[in-house]
């Protein structure tokens, strides 16, 4: 991963490949961001103007490369926009900061070292910055070869480039406590981010449920995480019939791994629960050509999930954080489930299954119920979990939905405030009678219109009494197939681990709602 510094060193007798400054879109035209003052000072004053007459404007992620002013000791200025001016008194918000910064670092793939002179009124700030360049710097080179040409280089992006080697974070105050905390958490929160976006990238010949739990035991031993792992014998003596009946196609059994993190001081407990298909093909109910092709995604809530407890770990928060990962692979074989099967839950309910393809609802079912055994003081499931919420919201924003008003409040502002975009949905009483069944206690299937919300009420059968729950949908934002954007790569994203997280720091703090 990058490394990060803070320095207090002046931009012009910086040894670096490249200088990183901001530039606003104004009403006139670029303006310099603050961080920039002594480059815009060698330029005469006159920077504006000049990238201005290059066709920068200041448009968010808009990067324009210059050659860096005589005296500087770093050959190349890099301009990247922050969007609009914001107002006389206010500064640039931390989704700002981070985004430019993540385009900043991937337009300097190959670059050893880059000065990044962008506005850091505060520790906060700091702590924006550095995860920017961290997770924008962020690539999957595992299988490339290219990858392997570039010497000591980690992470090619398939043209023989590394990610930017470090980055000096200009303006910042190394010795000041909250500033290095910003960083500290920035490194601990993007390197785990980055471990999801990787788990999400991985093929699934090489990631099946058993792969996944290996992947999480040695995390877990590395960071004083308790663990355990059920396999198919101990799911069957369990009666876990969801997680079962999914995975009962595939030659991988399924696995349910439990993460324990718990500090000495905590004073409340949060469960986490992420679907786990290692690989979606519909089962039975076979998904048609074209909607193939990216279902390695379909873990990406357990990846999340897993990320965010490493991450608490690491963090030390003075919280009870448990981790439950519904791991299964869905696949068609003569000993699949079928559509009009029955299945017995770990809960007892029993579930008619009318569509093998809305299969993520029924590991989570599971562990829903196990999660709330443990009665923690709230839950929060992280899925893939269906088309119709990327229909209603779209690729970059995931929806919340929750048994709590109030909750689903606190977990929706916690999205805002980390640069997650999210949005709270309803859960219409109407729609659940459409999950009755003749034949069992409820359908895996409802109403066709409306299945995001359907999805979710059926998710509330399985949450313990009193027990305020979230459910986030991700299928929109977990897996980008289009370009790269701020610090977005293309492919797994890593979305929701940086929400999980500050839920867990308000939780520690006395703070969630």
């Amino acid at each position: 991963m990058t490394a990060l510094t803070l320095s207090t060193a002046a931009a012009p007798g910086l040894r670096a490949d490249a200088i990183v400054i901001g530039v606003a879109k104004g009403s006139n035209g670029p303006s310099v961001a603050p961080g920039a003052e002594v480059v815009d000072k060698a330029y005469d004053g006159r920077l504006a103007g000049v990238l201005e007459t290059l066709g920068a404007s200041g448009a968010e992620g808009e990067v324009t490369k210059l050659p860096a002013p005589s005296g500087f000791k770093a050959p190349v200025v890099v301009a990247v926009g922050l969007g609009a001016e914001p107002d006389k008194d206010a500064g640039f918000d931390g989704e700002a900061l981070r985004r430019a910064a993540g385009a900043a670092a991937r337009a300097l793939a190959g670059a050893k070292k880059a000065a990044f002179a962008l506005p850091l009124a505060e520790a906060a700030d700091a702590g924006a910055v550095a995860e920017g360049v961290l997770l924008g710097a962020y690539a999957f080179d595992a299988y490339k070869e290219s990858a392997k040409e570039t010497k000591g280089a980690k992470g090619a992006k398939g043209n023989g480039k590394a990610p930017l080697a470090e980055a000096a974070l200009l303006g910042g105050k190394p010795r000041d406590k909250a500033y290095k905390a910003a960083i500290e958490r920035a490194a601990a929160v993007s390197e785990e981010l980055n471990r999801a976006r990787d788990l999400v990238n991985t093929p699934p010949n090489d990631l099946d449920p058993e792969a996944f739990a290996a992947v999480a035991q040695t995390a877990a031993k590395e960071h004083g995480i308790k663990v355990q792992v059920l396999d198919e014998k101990a799911l069957t003596k369990g009666g876990y019939g969801g997680i079962l009946g999914v995975g009962a196609g595939s030659a991988s059994g399924p696995r349910l791994v439990k993460l324990s993190y718990t500090s000495p001081k905590a004073k409340k407990s949060l469960a986490f629960v992420g679907k786990g298909i290692t690989y979606d093909s519909g089962g039975i109910s076979l998904k048609p050509a074209g909607h193939n092709e990216t279902m390695k995604c379909d873990m990406a809530g357990a990846a999340a999930v897993f990320a965010a407890v490493v991450a608490a770990a690491r963090l030390g928060l003075e919280v009870n954080v448990t981790g439950w990962l519904a791991l299964a692979e869905n696949m068609p074989s003569g000993s699949a489930t079928r559509p009009g099967d029955v299945l017995r839950m770990y809960s007892g309910k029993t579930v008619e299954v009318l569509n093998t393809d809305a299969e993520g609802r029924l590991v989570l079912a599971d562990a829903l119920w196990a999660a709330s055994q443990e009665k923690p003081d709230a839950i929060i499931d992280v899925a893939t979990l269906t088309g119709a919420m990327m229909l209603a919201l779209g690729s970059r924003t995931y929806g919340v939905m929750a048994n709590d008003d109030a909750f689903r409040s606190a977990v929706y502002e916690a999205a805002e405030e980390v640069g997650e975009p999210a949005w709270p949905m309803p859960m219409p009483e109407h729609l659940r009678k459409g999950l009755d069944s003749a034949t069992a206690d409820m359908a895996n299937m409802g109403e066709r219109m409306g299945g995001g919300l359907v999805a979710g009420l059926f998710l509330r059968e399985f949450v313990g009494e009193g027990i305020a729950w979230a459910h986030l949908d991700i299928a929109g934002p977990a897996f980008n197939e289009g370009a790269p954007f701020g610090y977005t790569p293309k492919g797994g994203t890593g979305t929701a681990v940086r929400t999980l997280v500050r839920v867990a720091e308000l939780a520690a703090a006395g703070e969630l709602g």
